[in-house]
């Protein structure tokens, strides 16, 4: 049976992107039950209240809520667990070095199949304060009005 090609966007965590300054982002890999990658290919999950940390010299994935499949019987996952992620060591020691001085944390960005896999987008991200997320608001709502200005004058002037 031929593997499945392209990228399956199954969650998005939009409201990461509003509480925090990106840094950097890393794809990983998820170490997954068979019922959970059955979830998943229904496109169920949610991103919201979820995290990342590093113990050791290993990367979890707390507090993702995967819903539980359907048809599953009694080994089902559990809907919150600790998943295991799956980075290489210098990109593990890369991020720990980047997070340990304080103010950043690991948040997952979006979750989706590539070529078949289950894998995460994890980004390096300092909090926002309430104004600079006002700001933010702000310049988005210029832009756009700046670009519907320029359409209205394109318009007119054809």
């Amino acid at each position: 049976m031929p593997r499945e090609k392209g990228e399956k966007v199954v969650a998005t965590n939009r409201r990461a992107r509003h509480d925090y300054l990106i840094e950097d982002t890393y794809e990983a890999g998820l170490v997954l039950t068979g019922t959970e990658v059955k979830s998943l290919r229904h496109g169920r999950a949610s991103l919201v209240d979820g995290y990342a940390y590093i113990d050791g010299a290993e990367a979890w994935l707390d507090a993702v809520h995967i819903p539980e499949y359907g048809q599953g019987t009694w080994n089902n996952h559990p809907v919150r667990r600790k998943r295991k992620l799956l980075l290489h060591k210098q990109e593990i020691l890369k991020i720990s070095h980047k997070i340990a001085p304080g103010g950043y944390t690991l948040v997952p960005l979006r979750l989706y199949f590539s070529d078949g896999r289950a894998k995460v987008e994890i980004a390096v991200a300092k909090g926002k304060r309430e104004f600079d997320k006002r700001q933010a608001l702000r310049e988005k709502q210029d832009k756009r009005e700046a670009d519907r200005a320029m359409r209205t004058k394109n318009m007119v002037g054809e």
